[in-house]
């Protein structure tokens, strides 16, 4: 019989310097030499985003705070600056460090029943930055687990990557049913926010944010009755002709990203087969799916909110309700697009939910270059409201 794998003690958490959506896009709007039509395109694209609040590591952009000598915003001037990639991966370093060990002691700290000891793997996840030593050995000297932790990071994948990191801490708990693997994401995606003309440039500038979470992937039975969902399946899908529309390449000032104002096209047109495969061995989903009723099958929806109008495709082609798309819109709209964290966000505020009753499932998916489409089924397991 198949283990029975469970996520548990999922936390999340955001830096400490708030960005206010619309203070963020006057500063935008503001560069010095930006012409009339780049105004115009990034009025558009921040009122447009459904975002209010989003959060950043760079102590520089807190306007309540003693002004630091400028390395990315010359508060003086207004100007956005542009340091090199390697400023930027170094203040990347110093800070995803320090958020990836305060995420993995909150998993820690959240659960009754598991504490450091009982961690067997540590599965990292970023593409916002690198460094070696990395994040996973951050989280063993920080957490002082066993230097014998089995550590895996998985790097520059983008938005989508929490869910093959999911899937690979299922299969070594399915490989090792006593296994207890710690899985941690954090990303900075303000480090190379940058001011252009160029609309790819503009829409990531008023999407993405930071922050990280973690979580326990275990197949071990324990006495507490805690929320967690069962991970029952996963699977990967590539959307036709969308290479070129959804990048994240390292230029000489940061890492850029290309999102185009394709993507939400992309994916709504290509949604249906992207997820035939994740019912395929659930004769009830399938009928329900085919039916267009599988919004009714599936109480529970995790969608990373790529955008706005990524949720809008995705909610009108699955003929989603608004209370099913409302833990994506409003992790969007107080957090922003954090990358491959997101996603964990909104199954988080699904686990909260006091409306998730054991035995409920749910479908989560996110998106990212390629344009790859991970997705993912669960249950809602053990206490429900946070509980």
């Amino acid at each position: 019989m198949r283990p029975h794998v469970q996520l548990r003690s999922l936390q999340t958490l955001v830096p400490d310097v708030p960005l206010e959506q619309g203070a963020v896009r006057d500063v935008f709007a503001g560069q010095p030499g930006i012409s009339r039509l780049t105004k115009r395109l990034v009025t558009a694209s921040f009122d447009g985003s459904g975002i209010e609040t989003r959060h950043t590591v760079l102590t520089e952009l807190d306007l309540t705070a003693d002004a630091p000598d400028p390395q990315f915003y010359d508060r003086e001037s207004g100007a956005l600056l542009v340091p090199g990639t390697k400023a930027r991966n170094e203040t990347y370093a110093r800070e995803a460090d320090r958020l990836f060990v305060a995420a993995a002691q909150g998993a820690i700290a959240a659960d009754p029943d598991i504490t450091a000891s009982d961690v067997t793997h540590v599965v990292t996840v970023s593409c916002t930055g690198f460094h070696a030593p990395g994040p996973d050995y951050a989280i063993v000297r920080g957490l002082g687990l066993s230097d014998a932790v089995q550590r895996y990071h998985l790097g520059f994948m983008g938005c989508y990557a929490a869910m093959p990191a999911l899937r690979a801490a299922t299969q070594f708990c399915l490989a090792d049913p006593t296994a207890v693997v710690l899985v941690v994401s954090v990303e900075l995606c303000t480090l190379h926010l940058r001011s252009s003309d160029d609309p790819d440039t503009i829409i990531a500038s008023s999407l993405f944010s930071d922050g990280a979470a973690a979580a326990l992937v275990t197949a071990r039975s324990f006495e507490a009755d805690v929320p967690a969902f069962s991970l029952d399946g996963f699977h990967t899908a590539i959307v036709p002709d969308g290479k070129d529309d959804m990048a994240w390449t390292i230029g000489d000032s940061g890492f850029e990203m290309v999102l185009s104002t394709a993507v939400p096209q992309l994916i709504g047109e290509n949604i249906d087969e992207a997820l035939r495969p994740l019912w395929a061995a659930e004769d009830a989903l399938v009928e329900a799916f085919d039916d267009g009723r599988i919004g009714a099958a599936v109480q529970h929806w995790a969608i990373h909110p790529g955008g706005r109008s990524i949720l809008d495709r995705v909610q009108s082609r699955l003929q989603l309700s608004d209370g099913q798309l409302h833990p994506a819109r409003e992790v969007l709209r107080t957090c922003g697009n954090m990358s491959s964290a997101t996603v964990l966000f909104v199954l988080q505020r699904i686990l909260d939910d006091p409306d998730a009753l054991a035995g409920q499932r749910v479908a989560a998916m996110a998106f990212g270059p390629g344009l790859t489409a991970e997705s993912a089924m669960l249950t809602v397991i053990g206490g429900t409201g946070g509980g």
